[in-house]
């Protein structure tokens, strides 16, 4: 694709090494030639001035922030993919879940009464600790907003050794929208079915020779294909980028979301059966309630000591407060009786991180060292209250004849009966080093020391009392080996081994701390880029065995159903093999397509083989065996039809099991405890158009046009539908 770019601005850009932060050259790093040193002027190899600069593609080049290190990704030996603002916006994406699907292996495992999305990637929950924004851990509990991302980063396999506390699988990273110096902006109003209203600012440019600005800000007013159910959403994102010297540069920047939602549990299951009921049937209270306030704040300073030192501090503080209260739970008996059971949640956590680090060059003999290291700390308090009810249901009746369902009478009050705050510190302190024996061999090794306190303090509001759990300490060191081979400049041969250590929260039924999981991952893979950067793809294999998963009790120590997520077990060992194939092009000026297809195998490999466990070589619950992607977007750069767009975005998700994984139950007549939900696998396709004129344009989204029915299950109680076909158009102006 082919941008013309003012000189300045194309210096700036090369300059400052950060193209993912420019609004409009996100997807692509310059291949400009030579730069004069005295004027802004970008030159060719023979001396001629450049008056445009063409942005060509390249995947393997892009600056990456989830790497940290500032390691070029070719270099990286595990898989990487970017979603920039250019596909995003094209896509007309305003859910995460949506920019997701053009990432492959990573997918939407749940959404549980409708709160928030659980992304899975390489068979692992990725949401509890492994979601980052700007680098810092990002809380899972809330649904992100996309209007002010610039690029969203899959970090594939392993990321302990830079990030600590994380599950395998990977780390995704939302990266935001950042100042220029450059004036311009944008303002846009989105509309589609079901009453969907949304506009949103897009503004930057300086405030004077050292300081830049930016915000972005956005409502959203919208019902649902779900009776009863809407949302309302207020969004701003303010920053500041100071240019201190010509070394030295800080941005200051923060958030805030307040999201107002219906709690909706969907559909339910008798049996192994999904409800056959029409998708906009909504079985909860119309009453029902939730509402989701998250804020961030941060800084960033970054300071180069000369051409190969630099330095680094960053500092976040988040802030997440989510209530709601409504029926919940839908599980009605094999004729389809139903009373509706009342819930009621209130969930607070702050989290305060630092991140110290350093990364330089230098050389001993002929080796080059790439050096990365430093440290970082975080605290994060929690809170969580439990409520309760009298009476404990609210109306009755069939979900097969919810016409005469009884509503119930007035709204309840529930009473706060338990209030547990958990204390965590965690503290990690890590070096990595990149060294180019040669030009072709590479070794990335690496090792980071790991640190966790845990406090948890339960207030019993009945007894009025106060218990104080033992504080639990967890520590070790977690390693990394990388070898890279680049027979060429645009071809990578890596393989990879990593050993993580991931403390657990929570406690076991008994209320003891549970054990650690040590987790092992191997991945191997190639990298290669065509016709220099045309065509980018990327295979990788890999393997990931983890000691002991843990995961949320289904009963309580008395046998009664458990709603705290807090209490856990573990199910044993477990491990996850699969390949993975990308493909990113640009074949021709406008065109852009993004490919993908993998194939997880996450099974229990070893358990107790007691009543209540797992069964050895059972899949996990929702892990399909097999995603793919596949997106292209089309923008006429020239002729009777310039500014002309076409795109077509398809996903599939393969087979899986809903509910809760089979156990072994010696009293039952085959001996097995079985309670798997199959689901079918499943392809969306979405289909676009659009036109840009001048600084005008309008784009149109029609998703799901095949209007398939399908559901993301959370264990056996919330089974949420899929969108059914759903039209959305964007119109927008650019000053």
């Amino acid at each position: 694709m082919k941008y013309s770019l003012t000189v300045p601005f194309a210096l700036l850009l090369c300059l400052s090494g950060q193209a993912q932060e420019t609004a409009n050259a996100s997807e692509n790093p310059t291949t400009l030639e030579t730069f004069d040193s005295v004027s802004d002027t970008v030159r060719n190899k023979k001396g001629g001035i450049l008056k445009e600069v063409i942005i060509t593609p390249n995947q393997h080049k892009k600056p990456v922030s989830a790497i940290r290190s500032g390691l070029k990704p070719m270099d990286v030996p595990q898989s990487i993919q970017i979603i920039g603002s250019e596909i995003i916006e094209q896509q007309q994406a305003i859910r995460l879940s949506e920019v997701v699907k053009n990432i492959n292996g990573v997918y939407v495992g749940s959404a549980r009464g409708g709160a928030q999305e659980s992304f899975f990637s390489r068979g692992y929950d990725m949401s509890a600790n492994n979601m980052f924004k700007n680098g810092f851990r990002f809380s899972g509990g809330s649904i992100p907003e996309v209007s002010s991302l610039e690029k969203v980063e899959v970090l594939k396999g392993s990321a302990a050794l830079l990030y600590g506390n994380v599950a395998p699988g990977g780390i995704l990273n939302m990266v935001t929208k950042t100042p220029s110096f450059k004036k311009g902006g944008e303002i846009a109003m989105q509309m589609g079915s079901y009453s969907f209203y949304k506009p949103s600012i897009d503004i930057y440019g300086p405030l004077n020779a050292i300081i830049a600005y930016r915000f972005t800000g956005s409502y959203e007013n919208s019902k649902s294909f779900r009776d009863n159910v809407s949302k309302e959403r207020y969004y701003i994102n303010p920053s500041f980028l100071f240019k201190v010297s010509n070394k030295t540069e800080i941005i200051l920047q923060g958030d805030y979301l307040k999201d107002d939602w219906t709690p909706d549990f969907g559909s339910g299951i008798i049996g192994k059966e999904i409800l056959a009921l029409p998708r906009s049937t909504y079985l909860g209270a119309t009453w029902s309630t939730g509402e989701t306030k998250q804020a961030t704040v941060s800084g960033l300073v970054n300071h180069n000591f000369n051409k190969d030192w630099t330095l680094n501090f960053n500092t976040s503080f988040q802030n997440f407060d989510r209530t709601s209260k409504g029926t919940e739970r839908i599980q009605p008996a094999a004729n389809g009786d139903w009373k509706r059971p009342l819930g009621q949640n209130k969930n607070q956590e702050q989290i305060i991180a630092e991140q110290l680090s350093i990364q330089g060059t230098f050389k001993t003999g002929q080796v080059k060292h790439q050096l990365f290291t430093g440290v970082d700390l975080e605290n994060s308090f929690t809170e969580a209250n439990t409520f309760t009810f009298s009476p404990t249901t609210y109306g009755s009746g069939n979900v097969f004849d919810f016409e005469n369902f009884d509503q119930g009478g007035a709204i309840p009050n529930a009473t706060n009966t338990r209030i547990v705050k958990t204390d965590t510190n965690r503290f990690g302190i890590y070096a990595q080093d990149l060294i180019s024996l040669t030009e072709k061999f590479k070794v990335l090794t690496g090792i980071r020391w790991s640190w966790q306190e845990a406090l948890v303090e339960t207030t019993d509001l009945v007894k009025n009392t106060i218990t104080e759990g033992q504080k639990r300490k967890d520590q070790a060191f977690t390693p990394k080996l990388g070898l890279v081979y680049q027979p060429t400049k645009d071809m990578s041969l890596f393989a990879s081994y990593a050993n993580s250590f991931t403390p657990n929260t929570g406690t076991t039924l008994d209320l003891k701390a549970i054990k650690p999981s040590i987790i092992d991952q191997y991945e191997v893979g190639i990298k290669k880029d065509f016709w220099r950067g045309i065509l980018s793809t990327n295979v990788t294999v890999y393997q990931i065995t983890n000691s002991n998963l843990a995961q949320t009790a289904e009963f309580k120590a008395d046998g009664s159903s458990n709603t705290d997520t807090s209490l856990k077990v573990l199910s044993g060992e477990t491990t996850s093999k699969g390949v993975e194939f990308d493909i990113v092009a640009k074949p021709i000026e406008g065109l852009n397509i993004i490919a993908g297809y993998s194939y997880n195998d996450m099974r229990y490999t070893k358990t107790s083989g007691l009543k209540g466990s797992f069964i050895e070589g059972d899949r996990l619950a929702r892990t399909p065996a097999n995603t793919a992607n596949l997106s292209f977007f089309y923008t006429l750069p020239s002729g009777v039809l310039k500014g002309v767009s076409v795109g077509a975005l398809g996903n599939y998700i393969g087979k899986r099991v809903g509910g809760w994984n089979n156990q072994i139950d010696a009293s039952l007549p085959n001996g097995i405890y079985d309670r798997e939900i199959p689901l079918e696998g499943y392809t969306t396709i979405d289909l676009s158009a659009g036109y840009n004129w001048k600084q005008f344009s309008i784009l149109c989204r029609v998703s799901n046009i095949a209007n398939v029915l399908n559901y993301t299950v959370h264990e056996n109680y919330s089974v949420n539908p899929i969108a059914p076909r759903q039209v959305m158009t964007s119109l927008k102006y650019k000053f």
